[in-house]
């Protein structure tokens, strides 16, 4: 890893956070234009899948199937289970009985399922330094949202349920992203886990004709699915390139571009707080983006001479 490198994780990660806060919006209007949110799930994931496999041909990444290992493809296996398919039903059926910005809120607590589970299991270890940005862009969706309003129900529980299952996709993405490419691990995890909710919307007898939604179900499903492909392999290329407790920490941001949205779509009002939750944001991600470049230059620094010669 180097300075290069670490930049690189970092734009990708802080792309994935504005790609997502701006999925997040649109979603919770999706999950109401379609009835089901199992079944928009679905869909909107399948238009991902499409367009994965698109640039997985494209780029000719379908080749690394022949090499992979028997323990890599379990390990595809149980990311298309745990983050591509069971989280996705819980987390948009939940979003359904609850606000974005609830939502969003209990998404981002990600950072510290993923902090705890890291140590043990990749041996990450965050500075202080680090740990300071984390509460400070953490303590600024607490400031923007509170918990007026809050209160643990069904739909906060799923949501809750959600976000564990994705903290462990990150301890085992992190692992199989070290040989495999971040394409092909995106697509393997949206594709196994479309052909899961494909399955149990056919047994549970909730599969409806795609030829009854209309232009703006439509508009709506296609669209998410475009964010959410530029989600996945943002996030997974940050993820194959820098610590996964760093990735997780830049992608809390996401509830403030929600908000943002909300607030230039829906509110049209802007407040002190709002004002104040940006500029906490922006410490925040200030402190970890130092903290990344003194990692990439320790890496550095401590890499073998022909290593840093190649780089």
């Amino acid at each position: 890893m180097n300075k290069h490198t670490m930049g690189y994780a970092t734009l990708l990660a802080l792309g994935a956070a504005l790609i997502s806060g701006t999925n997040n919006f649109i979603t919770k209007i999706g999950v109401t234009v379609v009835s089901d949110p199992v079944f928009f799930t679905t869909l909107k994931n399948i238009v991902t899948v499409v367009l994965l496999m698109g640039a997985v041909i494209m780029l000719r990444k379908w080749k690394e199937a022949a090499t992979l290992t028997r323990k890599e493809w379990t390990q595809l296996g149980l990311i298309g289970v745990i983050g591509g398919a069971i989280p996705f039903a819980l987390f948009f059926t939940g979003l359904s009985m609850t606000s974005a910005l609830s939502g969003a809120l209990i998404h981002k607590t990600l950072v510290f399922w993923v902090l705890l589970f890291a140590y043990p299991f990749l041996k990450e270890r965050l500075s202080p330094l680090a740990l300071l940005g984390v509460v400070a862009v953490f303590g600024a969706n607490i400031l923007l949202s509170g918990f007026k309003g809050f209160h643990i129900g069904t739909g906060e529980l799923l949501i809750f349920a959600a976000t564990i299952l994705w903290a462990v996709e990150n301890i085992i993405a992190k692992k199989t992203l070290a040989r495999v490419s971040a394409l092909f691990v995106a697509s393997a995890r949206m594709t196994i886990g479309s052909v899961l909710l494909l399955g149990f919307l056919a047994v549970s007898g909730r599969m409806v004709s795609v030829a009854g939604l209309d232009a703006a179900q439509w508009g709506v499903t296609l669209l998410t699915g475009a964010l959410l492909f530029g989600y996945v392999l943002s996030w997974y290329t940050a993820l194959k390139y820098a610590p996964a407790t760093y990735v997780a920490a830049l992608l809390v941001p996401a509830t403030l571009v929600t908000n943002i949205l909300t607030m230039v779509f829906i509110t049209h009002t802007i407040t002190g707080i709002q004002i104040a939750s940006a500029a906490l944001t922006a410490v925040g991600v200030g402190l970890l983006v130092v903290y990344g470049k003194k990692t990439a230059s320790s890496a550095t620094l401590h890499a073998p001479l022909h290593t840093r010669t190649q780089g």
